[in-house]
């Protein structure tokens, strides 16, 4: 492993501490090495507050310890303003010698202009340094702003027989406690949370965070093509109800796009049975985590109905972790060629 390396891993590391917290911007970790010592570190805490790059010069005690030293970042630094002023003019004013930069921007307005700032600025840049890895901090980021289309994330929790649910008198829960808990921790991911009218209906669900500190709560998305939702249900009548969006869109794709249009970048779909039978058929599914619980409840409403898949969909690199009595199987959907 090169110095370079070791200082990207690093500066990974650090971005991972925002995952989750910094949307709809991207998690963003950095260090600053001099003389081969890390001198500072910092990451991107939440969207609005400082970028990764000056939260890390902040942390100096003394400004011109910077000068002649070389940042690693783990995306390119922003050059347009924001909410912040751009990374790259306060990289510049440190007079830091070399910033090494992991993944480029993907936004295409904004991809390379970080580069070709610091290079005006007379600081040598590396990049793509552990670009892959760097990018899998985002893959919703990623995924958006090359596409216009939200992360998708399909999950449920099921039965060994493949059910959604119990018989009516079984009780409710088909999960343990720990996955539910999980679950909640997957919530806090993403910028909304998508079920069908019919699991409205049924269930009456209130689609929020719960339990964890400090949280921006998900939108909240009800896909009715066919039938208005009841009014009455918790998602408009609690008080998050305005951050809940009704999409009457006659297709799953038509729907989701609607949301990219709104900015929203990561999506959970959580069901019912038929709203991810759509979801997989029509091969939007970027993400997949299901959790297993270990009964055959004999319910009614399959975990995916209906779908047809031409061609297969596999997980790539699967993942099998055990919650209490639940497993929970994750990956990333590849769609196979004919």
């Amino acid at each position: 492993m090169t110095a370079d390396e070791k200082f990207m891993r690093e500066a990974i590391k650090l971005a991972r501490r925002g995952a989750g917290q910094t949307r709809p911007n991207p998690a963003v970790g950095c260090v600053l090495v001099k003389n081969g010592r890390i001198i500072a570190r910092g990451y991107h805490r939440r969207a609005g507050q400082p970028h990764a790059e000056i939260e890390t010069l902040r942390t100096l005690k003394n400004p011109d310890r910077a000068r002649g030293a070389t940042a690693y970042v783990t995306l390119e630094p922003c050059s347009t303003h924001g909410r912040t002023p751009p990374c790259t003019e306060a990289l510049a004013r440190a007079g830091l010698a070399r910033v090494v930069i992991g993944a480029i921007d993907p936004n295409p307005r904004h991809r390379g202009r970080g580069l070709a700032c610091l290079a005006r600025a007379g600081i040598e840049t590396v990049s793509g340094l552990l670009a892959d890895q760097c990018a899998a901090l985002n893959p919703e980021f990623h995924h958006f702003m090359l596409t216009g289309m939200p992360w998708v994330v399909a999950k449920c929790g099921m039965s060994l027989d493949g059910r959604l649910t119990r018989p009516p008198g079984e009780g409710q829960w088909i999960t343990s406690a720990a996955a539910r808990a999980d679950a909640m921790k997957l919530r806090a991911r993403v910028g909304a949370i998508l079920v069908g009218a019919g699991t409205i209906r049924a269930d009456d669900p209130a689609l929020t965070v719960r339990g964890i500190k400090s949280v921006e709560q998900p939108r909240r998305i009800v896909w009715a093509p066919r039938s208005q939702p009841t009014a009455t249900a918790q998602v408009f009548t609690d008080h998050d109800r305005q951050q809940t969006i009704v999409l009457r869109q006659s297709s799953l794709r038509a729907a989701l796009r609607a949301l990219g249009r709104q900015g929203i970048q990561s999506v959970l779909v959580e069901g019912g049975g038929h709203t991810l039978g759509q979801l997989f058929s029509s091969h939007l599914a970027n993400e997949v985590v299901f959790y297993l619980g270990p009964m055959i409840a004999g319910g009614s409403v399959p975990a995916v109905a209906g779908a047809m898949l031409t061609p297969p969909s596999t997980l790539i690199c699967p993942r099998i972790i055990r919650l209490g009595s639940c497993l929970r199987l994750s990956g990333l959907v590849k769609t196979n060629k004919p």
